[in-house]
């Protein structure tokens, strides 16, 4: 069963041109690749590198694409253009390319392309705007700070800048006009305010964006231009919304994330109707990081989706407004996932202090073997959503029950929720772990068979649970997790320290602290056994943190496994590490909760 999920294709729209072609992220070598599917339907792939491609554009009015792909999963995104006049899989020619930076790609035009880089001085990104005539390159904006996203309008006049600022889990925009690089202050840069998904109006009067600023849940609020007045679209006070512009600026397709699930419905923007998406259910269309928001096309006559769920491996529709249809866009000998998967309950545990913690649980698909796996999401302010996960739905297939919680400090429940591990509250998050274990025997799990399973920040999770709770847990799988807040905040990418510093403290003024967090200080109260897995090139989480903290167990006799993929970053981008890795860490799952006591 384990190879059947992790072998199942998925496919994410990337962009749409004039003639309806698409371009999408399609696996089906076993590595994320640029494909284009045509409005035929036909598919024909564009690149096959030996690494993952992380997105592309069509350069309009021509058949020329831009693609941006790394090098061994170290992020450090190169922009490459394609000619798909070329027969067979085009030649892939240098575009920007300089492997000791960053260069994420923005926007296409006819005559030029926008991208973020930090090669200025490796921590600052500057939005850059190069002609692709003569590859002269223009800075855009060169302000400081961390460029998250950007969105250009459609007159090419101005952009929005999505700036990380001081507050955790905090975006300031920033509107920069492209003539004169001018620098427009739309919210402070100390403001609690999450801030996404900018859309604007096809006239380049007013933008969109999903916005928390002086309310708990993410709303659609609206910015003109002439007269710097903001005014809210639509406010929901229990659940967080998103909106996304038709071409006409009559219409705006919206996501409702409620309780891990978003769901889609075409809105008029004078708000005199709504129509309900026929989208399957339980699953997620945009809002997410793992799913890319809806594409509209230039003419709006449809929209591109990529959409997943528990059941569903991502795969990108075609939603057409004129008549409310919604039409799966098959790829190449795609398989149907096994009929046996099941969604989530979504149930409620209560904490120390009285919060209640959202969970879904998902049960044994396979022969119950009696043992629970706690699954925790990265982040911190990530989220577990109801989306398609090989390593959940393998865990229930070989017969544990698995609990997958959105502990505080997770998005998608108020900003509230997500604020309530910030800094010196680092800890209450992991007593959340704890009040899962106790409450395991409600949904009739044994609490003396239950483990920990995390990524990244729920790496992080895993080793604090087995360190800071060494009675409850009976084994951890720890994948690029962090070991110590100290070392990781040291050792960690320059342009990303800075950002996580305001979530997790900051070296020069609170390193007590991160050093009484760390999973590190309690090491020697570490008797889970613990299997460990860790890209060699990850550029967030340093391989130290993997080596030191199974350097310390193995040290105590622990049992202790590490894996180091050589061509990996942060996590196994590649099926064939997958395939290499999981079998391993379930059997090593398997072996330490049967015989637990």
């Amino acid at each position: 069963m384990l190879t059947t999920l992790f072998s199942l294709t998925s496919t994410m729209a990337l962009d749409v041109n004039d003639e309806g072609r698409l371009l999408v992220l399609y696996d089906g070598t076993g590595v994320r690749q640029v494909n284009e599917i045509a409005p035929d339907g036909t598919w024909r792939a564009l690149t096959d590198l030996g690494d993952t491609c992380r997105g592309a554009r069509f350069v309009p009015g021509s058949r020329r694409v831009v693609v941006e792909h790394d090098s061994g999963g170290d992020e450090r995104g190169q922009l490459s253009i394609l000619d798909l006049d070329d027969p067979g899989l085009p030649t892939l020619t240098p575009l920007v390319h300089d492997p000791a930076y960053n260069h994420h790609l923005v926007d296409a035009k006819p005559d030029r392309i926008l991208f973020t880089t930090n090669r200025r001085n490796g921590v600052d990104f500057d939005l850059v705007g190069r002609d692709l005539p003569t590859g002269t390159e223009k800075a855009l904006y060169d302000g400081g700070g961390w460029v998250m996203a950007v969105s250009l309008s459609p007159d090419g006049h101005w952009v929005v800048l999505s700036l990380a600022s001081a507050p955790a889990n905090s975006m300031q925009l920033l509107l920069v006009d492209t003539a004169t690089q001018a620098v427009t202050e739309l919210t402070p840069a100390d403001a609690h305010n999450d801030q996404t998904a900018v859309s604007w109006l096809p006239d380049s009067s007013a933008f969109l964006v999903s916005s928390n600023a002086d309310r708990d849940r993410m709303a659609v609020r609206r910015y003109d231009l002439a007269d710097a007045v903001w005014s809210d679209v639509l406010v929901d006070d229990a659940r967080d919304l998103s909106g996304w512009v038709s071409p006409d600026g009559e219409h705006l397709l919206v996501g409702v994330l409620e309780d891990g699930e978003v769901s889609l419905a075409l809105h008029r923007l004078d708000g005199s109707a709504t129509a309900p998406l026929d989208l399957p259910s339980g699953g997620c269309a945009g809002l997410t990081i793992a799913t890319p928001d809806p594409l509209w096309s230039a003419d709006g006559s449809f929209a591109a989706i990529t959409y997943n769920s528990p059941i569903t491996p991502p795969t990108v529709f075609r939603y057409t407004p004129a008549t409310g249809e919604v039409v799966e866009l098959r790829s190449p000998g795609q398989v149907e996932p096994p009929a046996e998967l099941e969604h989530p309950e979504s149930l409620r545990v209560p904490s120390f202090d009285g919060e209640q913690v959202p969970v879904f649980v998902f049960r044994p698909t396979g022969p119950d073997l009696g043992s629970t796996v706690v699954h925790v999401h990265g982040g911190p302010e990530g989220a577990a959503m109801r989306l398609w996960s090989p390593i959940i739905s393998s865990l229930a297939a070989d017969g544990h029950t698995v609990v997958v919680p959105n502990v505080r400090g997770s998005a998608g429940y108020g900003k509230r929720w997500y604020s309530l591990d910030d800094r010196e509250l680092r800890l209450d998050s992991v007593k959340d772990l704890a009040a899962i274990h106790s409450w395991l025997p409600s949904i009739g799990a044994d609490p003396q068979h239950a483990a920990l399973w995390g990524g990244s920040y729920g790496g992080y999770m895993v080793l604090a649970g087995v360190a800071f709770q060494p009675d409850l847990w009976a084994a951890g799988v720890d994948i690029v997790g962090i070991a110590s807040l100290v070392t990781f905040l040291e050792n960690t990418s320059d342009y990303r320290r800075a950002m996580r510093e305001r979530e997790y403290g900051y070296l020069a003024t609170d390193r007590d602290f991160l050093e009484s967090a760390s999973p590190l200080s309690r090491v020697d109260d570490i008797r889970a056994p613990l299997f460990v897995i860790h890209g060699a090139n990850d550029p967030r989480v340093p391989l130290s943190e993997a080596e030191q903290i199974t350097e310390a167990l193995t040290k105590r006799d622990v049992p202790c496994r590490l894996l180091v993929y050589p061509d990996e970053g942060h996590g196994l981008a590649k099926l064939k590490n997958r395939l290499d890795a999981y079998p391993q860490a379930f059997t090593f799952l398997r072996e330490h909760l049967t015989t637990a006591e």
